[in-house]
């Protein structure tokens, strides 16, 4: 995920990416800074799944504007589900792990099982989730509904060619299917 030194915004004037110079402020302190341009809290009244929804459209929107593409809820061969798997333009597989609290955080360890699918592995939090809780080496985005934030960038451990391979054979097919299903939504149930 690289950064600008203007920071990327959306539609609605939200930070997506931040500039350079914010790496020398504390996470607790650029969480609050997310929490303030934030329009709405995520977890204001929404219930878990709401702000898992939320956060995962915002990381989404946020990685799409640093130029990835996403796809969600992607079974990998392990038969866990990524939350949002993402690939950038030349090529890094990157997986993202919604979190919709910290109750969420201490029921789901699976995230450390997805370390063999990318090359970097990421949380996306919502502004008031306890930031601190998470492991330091892998990436941070603070997001919401609306967009998201790149608080850190994870550490890289490229893959293995052949799974390299496998994942970006995985990442085409499951997009071509899902783009087919949207201008014949019939196709898929011809084919079972």
């Amino acid at each position: 995920m690289t950064r600008s030194h203007n920071p990327v915004r959306s539609r609605r004037g939200q930070i997506l990416s931040l500039p350079p110079r914010t790496h020398t402020h504390s996470t607790g302190r650029l969480m609050e800074q997310a929490s303030e341009q934030s329009p709405v809290s995520v977890a204001t009244s929404l219930s878990r799944p709401e702000v898992t929804l939320a956060v995962t459209r915002g990381a989404m929107r946020c990685l799409r504007a640093l130029g990835y593409s996403v796809l969600s809820e992607v079974v990998l061969a392990s038969g866990r589900r990524a939350d949002i798997l993402a690939l950038a333009p030349h090529g890094r597989i990157l997986i993202i792990e919604v979190k919709s609290g910290f109750e969420d955080w201490r029921a789901d360890s699976k995230w450390s099982d997805y370390a063999a699918y990318c090359d970097a592995l990421a949380f996306a939090v919502a502004p008031d989730f306890p930031a601190d809780v998470l492991p330091t080496d892998l990436g941070l985005i603070v997001a919401d509904a609306y967009g998201g934030a790149v608080i850190r960038e994870p550490i890289e451990t490229p893959l293995q060619p052949a799974r390299r391979r496998a994942m970006l054979m995985r990442f085409a097919a499951l997009a071509a299917d899902r783009l087919q299903n949207l201008v014949d939504p019939i196709t898929d149930e011809m084919l079972r």
